[in-house]
């Protein structure tokens, strides 16, 4: 029979630390060649592989800066997973709102970019100067000005969706209280 021996939980070992057990812990080190960090950051060896580097903090980031996710894949295939991946984290979409982001640093999605490129903006454009350049090439292709022309109304019809993407997203930005 193994000796008692004292512990500092009086008997409650509910009030043990975490990581206080007496038993060493195993702590994984970073797999960059000499780091001594906790390598507690896993990331994937390549795409689609369940192998994994774990790296520190300092090191995961510096890996993951220049991580191409859809790599190796044709343009249907990064398509398709986008889409999925779009409505998989749709719940999550939900509370952008309440964010204090402004236009131009980052918090940009991907079709409001696409439609900043059909108007031919920056990334930066006030919702000013959207409105500006939307009526400006929505007057040159309208199917008033250009009647029978199917080119000019495919074109306004693509500033037309442009336009509603950048409205309804500047809206969502805007506090109302």
């Amino acid at each position: 029979m193994p000796k008692a021996t004292r512990s500092n939980d009086w008997g409650f070992p509910r009030w043990r630390g975490y990581g206080s057990a007496r038993e060493a812990t195993t702590v994984r080190l970073c797999d960059r060649h000499g780091c001594e960090e906790p390598g507690d950051c896993p990331a994937p060896k390549s795409p689609n592989s369940p192998d994994r580097w774990y790296f520190c903090q300092a090191h995961a980031a510096e890996y993951n800066k220049g991580w191409d996710y859809f790599e190796g894949l044709d343009k249907e295939q990064k398509e398709e997973r986008a889409k999925a991946e779009r409505q998989e984290s749709a719940g999550y979409a939900e509370a952008s709102h309440y964010g204090w982001a402004g236009a131009g640093d980052g918090s940009r999605s991907a079709d409001e970019m696409r439609a900043l490129d059909v108007l031919e903006l920056e990334a930066d454009a006030e919702f000013a100067a959207i409105k500006k350049a939307w009526r400006e090439k929505a007057k040159e292709v309208h199917p008033d000005v250009k009647p029978g022309d199917k080119e000019a109304a495919a074109e306004f019809q693509k500033l037309q969706l442009a336009y509603e993407v950048l409205k309804s997203a500047e809206e969502r930005r805007e506090w109302r209280g």
